[in-house]
């Protein structure tokens, strides 16, 4: 296999430490997209941009928190010039699956005349061990929105499989892959199963949008952060597009996708759900 110097943004989060793990595992020369390393690279100071692509020849382009949040869509531009204009010739976008403001800035990609694959994303199995779901989890009471929505839920390990493959393998350029788990579940059949991994007694009650909203400016969760949840619960989570069950994994990978119940025996076993609040 021929060597590729790649640049992971968001190499230390939840898909990105993944992505880079697997590059890492295949003998792949892997620079991290982060504030913290050198060359530093930070999406709200793009002079630092052309510094982390410096050397590079492919780019795991993931952006943080959301490609639908306020300014996504200009930073997404301006860093596929700078990629262009560094020689970069391959861009892998995650993206989510069933955002519109997410498919502007896959085009932005799709048009920039460097290949690319566009990877579109369910929600996480580990929003529930790694992000918003995690501290109710904990304490024992879920309350969320939009109970009866039914979501596939995906895996980061299976995510990060195939933005490998697709960075590795010129078979996946020009593709547009929309990855889900093998399964529908709603909010409280996702609490379910982790109450039933862990043993512990975790209660589910059904609120509204307003009063979630509410909840969350009690617990003085930051102003950016709310609009971001308020948007995926309204625009996202009642997409219809978002409750259909995809093989794209399966065509990328020649394997099913991890099912939820493996994902909560597994994170069980860690002992995550075992802490205690702001442990």
């Amino acid at each position: 296999m021929m060597t590729n110097n790649v640049l992971v943004l968001g190499g230390k989060g939840k898909t990105g430490r993944k992505v880079a793990q697997g590059l890492t595992k295949l003998d792949q020369i892997v620079r991290i997209g982060s504030r913290t390393e050198s060359p530093a690279f930070d999406w709200q100071q793009p002079e630092t941009w052309e510094g982390a692509l410096e050397g590079m020849d492919k780019v795991y382009l993931c952006f943080h928190p959301d490609l639908a949040v306020p300014g996504a869509l200009e930073a997404i531009e301006g860093f596929t010039k700078a990629a262009k204009k560094s020689g970069i010739v391959k861009l892998v976008l995650l993206s989510g699956k069933g955002e519109r403001e997410a498919e502007l800035c896959e085009q932005v990609v799709i048009h920039s005349g460097i290949d690319y694959t566009i990877v579109r994303a369910s929600w996480f199995n580990q929003n529930f061990s790694e992000s918003f779901f995690l501290d109710p989890i904990l304490a024992g009471h879920v309350a969320l929105p939009h109970a009866d929505a039914k979501v596939p839920y995906v895996d980061t390990d299976d995510i990060a499989d195939v933005v490998v493959a697709a960075l590795l393998d010129d078979v996946h350029s020009g593709q547009i892959y929309e990855l889900t788990g093998p399964r529908l579940l709603t909010f409280e059949e996702a609490v379910g199963e982790i109450a039933k991994a862990t043993g512990r007694e975790i209660a589910f009650t059904p609120i509204s949008l307003p009063a979630y909203t509410k909840m969350l400016e009690g617990f003085g969760v930051p102003s950016d952060f709310i609009w971001l949840i308020n948007y995926l619960f309204s625009e996202v989570l009642t997409n219809p597009k978002n409750s259909v069950v995809t093989n794209d994994i399966e065509k990328v990978l020649g394997r099913k996708p991890k099912d939820f119940s493996e994902y909560t025996r597994k994170v069980a076993a860690s002992g995550v759900w075992n802490q205690t609040v702001n442990s």
